[in-house]
C-alpha cells in the first residue's frame, strides 16, 4: 500500500533551518509536499519559495504581491489548517510559541526548531501535548540524538548528556572577550547556522536553551542534564541509564540528518547527500569539561531554568535583546550577558504563570533589557 505524501506547513522557511527542510522535501517528492509557508525579512527568497513549492497558505510580515491562488493567513491559522499533516516549527524567539500551540491543539505532528518554545512555556506547551497525545519531534541534532538513543527503551534515564562544540572561543580567556567582533562570533567551526544562534553558540546561551528544553521534552530534572565539550561535533548527546550504560547518536555535523528524521519519523528515509562518517578518518574524539567564567551566559540560562517560573522568558527576551544589539555593534561581546544578568535582577518571577503572564514577562524583559543599554554604554 503506498503511503500518503506528507503535507507540510514550514514556519520560518526563509531561516537556515527552513531552508533545510525545504532542500529535504526537494529530495524526497514522493514523501512531503509544502501546504503552508511562512517567511521572514528575505521576501525575495519567500517569493522564490512560493513560486518553487507552490503552497496553498503564506504568511510573511508586511506587504508583498502574492499570487492570486496564495491565501495569506496568520501562523497560527496554517498550523491548524486541515489541510496540513505536520508543522515544522522553524521560527527563532517567541513568535514560535503560538503556533506550536495552535498545532498541538489540532492535533498536528510537529517537527520543532524552536528552542524557546520549550525554555518560556515548557510546562504549558508539555501538558498541552500530552493531553492529546501529541508527539514534539526534535530538529535540533542534540535532542533528535537523545530521541534516537530513547528509541525502544522501558528503562529510566539516570543522565543526558548534551554535547557542545565551544564556539569560536573555546580556548579564550574571559579577558579576551571584550573586543570579539560580529564577524569573529558569526563563525562557528562546526556549523552553519542563523546570526541569533550562532551568536547564541558563541556565548553558550544555546547550549543551556538546550539544557533547559531537553528537560522538558524527555521529563528529566535540569540536574540530570549534564553538557560538555566535545570539538569535532560528531557524537551529538548522550544518555546514561540506571546501570551505567551509555547510548550515543553519531553523523557528522549537517542538520539535514536530523531533520529528515524528524520529517519522516518512524521512517527512516535513506540518505540523499549529507556526508557520512568515516571511523578511520575521525582518529579521534574527545570531551571536555566547560569552563564556565569564560561563558557566562551558559550560568545564567542554566540558573534561569533551576529558578523556573517567568525567569526563563524573560531570560529569552533579554537575550535577544541583547544579541541583536551586539549585531548591530552596540555593545560588546561580553556585554550580551552584562544585559541579561541585570534584566534577570530585576525580575520578579511568577511561580506557576499562564500564558499571558509569560508573554507579559517577555515584553517586561525586552523593555528592560533596552533600558539597561544605557548603562552599560
Amino acid at each position: 500500500m503506498t503511503k500518503a505524501v506528507k503535507k507540510l506547513a514550514v514556519l520560518g522557511s526563509t531561516g537556515s533551518i527552513g531552508r533545510q527542510v525545504l532542500d529535504i522535501v526537494q529530495s524526497f517528492p514522493d514523501k512531503f509536499t509544502v501546504t503552508g509557508l511562512a517567511g521572514g525579512k528575505n521576501t525575495s527568497l519567500f517569493m522564490n519559495q512560493i513560486s518553487q513549492f507552490k503552497p496553498k497558505l503564506v504568511y510573511i510580515a508586511g506587504k508583498l504581491d502574492l499570487p492570486g491562488n496564495v491565501k495569506l493567513e496568520s501562523m497560527e491559522e496554517i498550523a491548524r489548517h486541515p489541510e496540513v499533516d505536520m508543522v515544522v516549527i522553524a521560527t527563532s524567539g517567541r513568535v514560535g510559541l503560538g503556533p506550536t500551540l495552535s498545532a498541538i491543539k489540532a492535533g498536528k505532528k510537529i517537527a520543532l526548531a524552536n528552542k524557546e518554545v520549550l525554555v518560556m512555556a515548557g510546562e504549558i506547551v508539555m501538558a498541552e501535548a500530552r493531553a492529546r497525545q501529541i508527539q514534539l519531534l526534535p530538529i535540533d541534532s542534540e535532542h533528535s540524538a537523545i530521541y534516537q538513543c530513547l528509541s525502544g527503551e522501558t528503562n529510566k534515564i539516570d543522565r543526558i548528556i548534551l554535547t557542545a562544540s565551544g564556539g569560536p572561543f573555546l580556548n579564550h580567556a574571559a579577558s579576551m572577550l571584550a573586543n570579539v567582533t560580529v564577524d569573529e562570533a558569526l563563525s562557528h567551526p562546526t556549523w552553519k547556522m542563523g546570526k541569533k544562534v550562532t551568536i547564541d553558540s558563541a556565548t553558550l546561551m544555546n547550549k543551556g536553551l538546550e539544557a533547559i528544553e531537553a528537560s522538558w521534552l524527555f521529563a528529566v530534572p535540569l540536574s540530570k542534564v549534564e553538557i560538555v565539550i566535545h570539538r569535532q561535533s560528531i557524537v551529538h548527546s548522550l544518555v546514561e541509564f540506571v546501570d551505567g550504560s551509555i547510548k550515543a547518536q553519531l553523523s557528522m555535523p549537517d542538520m539535514r540528518i536530523a531533520i529528515q528524521y524528524a520529517l519522516s519519523y518512524p521512517e527512516r528515509l535513506a540518505n540523499y547527500g549529507p556526508p557520512r562518517i568515516n571511523l578511520p578518518e575521525l582518529n579521534h574524539l574527545t570531551f571536555e569539561r566547560i569552563d564556565y567564567s569564560v561563558f557566562p551566559c551558559l550560568t545564567l540560562a542554566l540558573e534561569a531554568g533551576k529558578n523556573a517560573g517567568t525567569y526563563p522568558a524573560a531570560m529569552c527576551a533579554a537575550d535577544e535583546v541583547a544579541v541583536e544589539l551586539f549585531l548591530q555593534k552596540r555593545i560588546h561581546f561580553n556585554q550580551i550577558a552584562e544585559i541579561i544578568e541585570k534584566t534577570l535582577s530585576l525580575h520578579r518571577s511568577i511561580e506557576k504563570p499562564t500564558l499571558e503572564e509569560i508573554l507579559k514577562a517577555d515584553e517586561w524583559a525586552r523593555d528592560t533589557a533596552l533600558a539597561i543599554l544605557s548603562k552599560v554604554t
